[in-house]
């Protein structure tokens, strides 16, 4: 059987894709690589905007470190392609499901554009928002010397004097982490209470607490230069971690009915699947903690298994006769 009959033949028309993949960062393209060498017709729709473009290096991803985010998706682009997945510049607005006469899972993905692209399987790689306190200097700084994780930036600013500002309940214990990276470092608890046994342990590990309220990140020369409090005293830094609030962006999948957890993210199970049959989730948009590495791998996972449920339909398929045939 040639490629384009095993390809196509399955399909619902040659205008349905087997699978279409919502966001092209490392676990959506991973998921298209996996899906693409197994012989599956696949699209890619990403609207360009990755979460991590303010970065000038990732870090933590083997054989890819300090790499430009923007170089692995280039290679990771012309890979993907190689193997006949198309790739679509574009923003998805929703993804309904389709009645079929069997039952099986089948979606209409609609873009701003108004292009539809129907598929069996659907991806969500559609990463997360960070939503920044609003501190003069956070977002003009952002993932160049205001951080978040030290996993993928603390290398990079080891030993020199950093600060950790107090945004979320847990962010003390966000400074016990930095303390890892630099021994000169110092919480700003700001309008965070800091209960007895965070207070210890903070002090005990020799980060230094500066109460009071945080006025702005002190930016000048184009550097983060250090923190300024509202009595207007100044601390100087080089580099300061803040938690964000991390929101999905999940709203392409909201007419599915997806199940949720309390915070209000999509469930999944250990492949991505959701408990819409058909739908998988993965990456940050699943997952706050998931690096690009951890990222890529979900794709990984999930298209093996989203193929697995391909290939279950398709024998089903060629099992059940057709009503119209004699």
């Amino acid at each position: 059987m040639t490629h384009e009959t095993s390809t196509h033949a399955r399909n619902e028309s040659r205008d349905t894709y087997d699978a279409v993949v919502v966001g092209g960062g490392a676990g959506g393209l991973s998921a298209a690589l996996v899906l693409g060498r197994a012989r599956r017709r696949v699209a890619v729709v990403d609207s360009g905007s990755p979460r991590n473009a303010p970065a000038a290096r990732m870090h933590g991803f083997l054989s890819r470190d300090g790499l430009p985010p923007a170089e692995l998706l280039r290679i990771g682009r012309a890979e993907v392609t190689a193997y006949g997945v198309e790739l679509t510049d574009g923003r998805v607005e929703s993804v309904g499901s389709v009645a079929t006469p069997s039952g099986a899972p089948l979606f209409d993905v609609r873009l701003a554009d108004g292009t539809v692209l129907r598929a069996r399987r659907v991806v969500a790689a559609t990463g997360l928002r960070d939503e920044l306190p609003e501190f003069p200097g956070v977002r003009e700084r952002w993932g160049r010397d205001v951080l978040h994780c030290p996993y993928c930036h603390g290398y990079e600013v080891r030993d020199r004097p950093l600060g950790v500002l107090g945004t979320q309940p847990h962010s003390a214990q966000h400074a016990l982490l930095i303390r890892q990276w630099s021994a000169d470092l110092v919480y700003f608890p700001h309008s965070v209470a800091l209960g007895d046994d965070d207070r210890a342990g903070l002090d005990a590990r020799g980060v230094r607490i500066v109460e009071g309220a945080v006025a702005e990140v002190v930016v000048e020369e184009g550097a983060l230069r250090g923190i300024r409090l509202a009595d207007g005293r100044f601390v100087a830094r080089e580099a300061v971690f803040v938690a964000p609030r991390f929101v999905p962006r999940d709203g392409p999948l909201a007419g599915l009915g997806c199940a949720r957890d309390e915070a209000g993210w999509v469930l999944t199970d250990p492949t991505g699947l959701t408990s819409v049959p058909g739908v998988w989730v993965i990456g940050n948009a699943a997952d706050p903690r998931a690096q690009v590495v951890s990222a890529a791998g979900a794709g990984s996972a999930a298209a093996a298994a989203l193929n697995h449920s391909l290939v279950d339909e398709d024998t089903t398929r060629a099992l059940t006769p057709d009503p119209a045939t004699p």
